[in-house]
């Protein structure tokens, strides 16, 4: 039936802002953009930033509202070759990180920190046993 994610498309507020946030600082490379969404491109994967009031139009505004004031629904995680490397490349351009790099039980080195408008993001590298 479903084969693969093939995009991810996060709902902002503040299109240039998050813009800002994912080409200027993380570093990301636009395909596409328009006045209400901005496309990123990751080998066979979309990313794509949409502002809220356009998602409301695409899909209805009352869908969009399910999970109001729930906390966060997603966590974003992008593998890497080095977790350190990585942190401290992004710590000297700003970025606040929740959490440091640490090594975890289940063979992974991670570190975690919010987009501008407080989407969760996972960076890890995976442990050699």
């Amino acid at each position: 039936m479903f084969r693969k994610i093939n995009a991810a498309v996060l709902f902002v507020e503040n299109l240039e802002k998050c813009t800002t946030f994912y080409r200027d600082t993380l570093g990301f490379e636009a395909t596409f953009s328009d006045d209400v969404s901005v496309a990123f491109r990751f080998e066979d994967q979309d990313f794509m930033l949409l502002k809220h009031s356009a998602a409301a139009n695409m899909i209805n505004e009352e869908a969009l509202s399910l999970h109001n004031g729930a906390g966060h629904n997603i966590l974003l995680c992008v593998g890497v070759d080095d977790v350190d490397a990585v942190y401290k490349s992004l710590t000297d351009k700003g970025v606040p990180f929740i959490k440091p790099p640490i090594s975890q039980a289940w063979g992974r080195r991670t570190t975690y920190f919010a987009d501008p408008e407080g989407n969760l993001w996972e960076i890890y590298q995976m442990l050699t046993p």
